[in-house]
């Protein structure tokens, strides 16, 4: 396949104008793309020119690429008219198997055959989107974290039937717009931040609806604890630390039995309507402050830490000092 480098991409197709797409659309921008954005919602353009408004000072606060233009955005009706010319489409529709094949199906007419379409799908497997696509090759998931525009992450995931080649030039692409892309090997529902996520989120709901603690300890027990060294590195090389100078093996040789006598009596509870009433009330009774109070104070702080961690990093880097 004749595929243009990611480094020559001037225009990209976005799919979908919610949060994750909107997003996306800012991340684009501010690396200086041209976006076309599809979304069936009448009020779309309004939406995702006051995203990319607000989220923009946070963007050139990190850092804008060459060429970098809120305002290089259009707006299509037609999904298969948003994606002609697009050296590159991500797909963020909602959250629904059916919905995602209709939208990709409905945009094949625009597509040329050496594009790429990654999708934002938090859960589907590439080879469910694949279902009778042209060029099903090309079609693989490109899973970000919320948000996205400040958020480095994305999972890229093929099935057996996606080019090598495409995951290659689509993990080139992502690391071009400022991304830290990481490769996820066999495709499995919810990827892999998903699952560790789904897995950590499992044991707070058991441990709040056994009254074990209140919602707002069982979130300080992450936030002020384990939270905090995520921001640095993941649980292998946590882990690794924490076992001395024999590193990992001391630790599972040591401490495992430990930890595997707690996965026995971990919960499994049932997201049943009164669970469900129970968490919300519990929650509410933690006083949150406002959503978009919350969304300020969740955007600002991550800015702060990104500076941090990138400036620090640096430092370590000309020191010498990094492992």
């Amino acid at each position: 396949m004749n595929r243009p480098a990611p480094a020559s991409v001037t225009r990209v197709a976005a799919l979908g104008a919610g949060t994750i797409g909107a997003s996306w659309a800012a991340t684009f921008l501010a690396q200086g793309l041209e976006v076309a954005v599809h979304d069936p919602r009448p009020d779309a353009e309004a939406f995702v020119r006051r995203f990319v408004a607000r989220a923009w000072p946070a963007l050139d606060r990190l850092g804008l690429g060459e060429g970098a233009d809120p305002d290089r955005i259009e707006v299509f009706d037609d999904p298969a008219r948003a994606v002609e010319g697009a050296g590159f489409v991500q797909e963020s529709g909602p959250e629904n198997l059916a919905t995602k094949r209709e939208l990709l199906a409905r945009m094949e007419a625009g597509l040329a055959p050496e594009t790429i379409v990654a999708s934002s799908t938090s859960g589907f497997m590439p080879s469910e989107l694949q279902v009778d696509r042209a060029g099903p090759e090309r079609y693989l998931v490109g899973h970000p974290f919320n948000p996205p525009h400040l958020i480095p992450l994305v999972e890229v995931v093929g099935s057996p039937a996606t080019d090598p080649d495409a995951i290659d030039w689509a993990y080139a692409f992502y690391l071009r717009m400022n991304k830290q892309p990481i490769r996820v090997r066999k495709e499995v529902p919810g990827h892999v931040t998903n699952r560790m996520q789904a897995a950590l989120y499992r044991e707070a709901i058991h441990l709040a609806l056994e009254e074990v603690a209140d919602i707002r300890d069982i979130d300080l027990a992450i936030s002020a604890g384990p939270g905090l060294r995520w921001a640095l590195w993941g649980p292998h090389m946590i882990h690794h630390l924490a076992g001395g100078d024999g590193g990992m093996r001391h630790l599972l040789e040591h401490i495992g039995p430990n930890i595997q006598s707690w996965w026995a009596t971990l919960g499994d509870p049932k997201l049943t309507p009164d669970a469900v009433d129970r968490l919300v009330a519990q929650f509410e009774a933690s006083r949150p402050a406002p959503l978009e109070r919350l969304v300020g104070e969740r955007d600002t702080l991550l800015i702060a830490l990104l500076e941090t961690l990138r400036n620090e990093r640096a430092a370590l880097d000309r020191e010498g000092g990094r492992a």
